[in-house]
């Protein structure tokens, strides 16, 4: 065997333990890549239930919400009808009220006794006194 050939084989068993050594990094880059894309996977499956229920739980609140608006709108309602009412009533009992007060305030001050000589409208016994 010759200088080259001795040489030859050297850089061929050179060679060899560099493609060795390069393969390990390589296998263990495949693992990763088998691991992601099993996480990937699992996580594929557990989002289309997720999805799902998330789904059902929007639907369910716009229903809650379309509820709540319908009492919203009927307490509005009920509201405006009891200011209507109220407003009825102050119309057609408050006036009547107010001029039957005003009817017996001037009836007591009518036949109310009067001290001393002066007629309707005289001060009492002392001026500022309190009426009796």
């Amino acid at each position: 065997m010759t200088g080259g050939e001795i040489a030859g084989l050297i850089a061929a068993a050179v060679f060899a333990v560099l493609v060795a050594l390069l393969a390990m990094p390589i296998i263990k880059l495949g693992r990763v890549f088998d691991e992601t894309r099993e996480m990937v996977r699992q996580l594929n499956e557990g989002t289309g239930p997720l999805i799902e229920e998330f789904t059902r739980t929007v639907a369910t609140t716009n229903s809650q919400l379309e509820k709540v608006d319908g009492i919203t709108d009927n307490v509005s309602d009920a509201s405006a009808n009891v200011s209507a009412l109220s407003s009825l009533v102050a119309s057609t009992v408050g006036q009547p009220l107010i001029k039957m007060a005003a009817f017996s305030y001037g009836v007591r001050k009518a036949f109310k006794p009067q001290d001393g000589a002066g007629g309707p409208g005289a001060a009492g016994p002392a001026e500022g006194g309190e009426p009796r």
